[in-house]
């Protein structure tokens, strides 16, 4: 398979976890939490949400549309490819420390969710990783 392949692979895949997106309140109980809330910070975790599924929207249409301009050997191309890096890696890592076990060791769905979501930073960063260090090499 070739890199442009997995770049829209995983545009798709950035895609479809922003349609995730639109499940989770339900899944997770939000408006049961988000009732708790002062107005205040109901309104940021609200707009904090829409501009996670945004940036999700954008890095997927980017991957899926404009693959062969990210493989292009352009100094922007490069900055591009090292944010998307950095970003999944950082995320990667979040898994991992802020998450907190109990939330999901003992409980096979959430174990699972957890793998799975682990899995796919892993691809993420690693596609984009590669895509970084070809444009590095030249």
């Amino acid at each position: 398979m070739t890199l442009l392949l997995h770049l829209r692979i995983t545009g798709v895949l950035l895609l479809a976890l922003a349609t995730l997106h639109f499940a989770l309140p339900k899944r997770l109980g939000w408006d049961e939490d988000l009732a708790r809330l002062t107005l205040v910070n109901r309104q940021i975790f609200l707009v904090h949400t829409f501009f996670i599924v945004l940036v999700l929207v954008m890095m997927g249409v980017l991957s899926l549309f404009f693959g062969p301009v990210l493989v292009a050997p352009t100094p922007l191309a490069r900055l591009v490819l090292g944010g998307l890096t950095l970003f999944w890696l950082i995320r990667l890592v979040m898994q991992w420390l802020v998450y907190d076990p109990s939330l999901w060791r003992g409980d096979r769905f959430n174990t699972r969710v957890h793998y799975a979501f682990t899995a796919l930073w892993i691809y993420f960063s690693t596609v984009y990783g590669a895509a970084f260090w070809a444009q590095l090499k030249g």
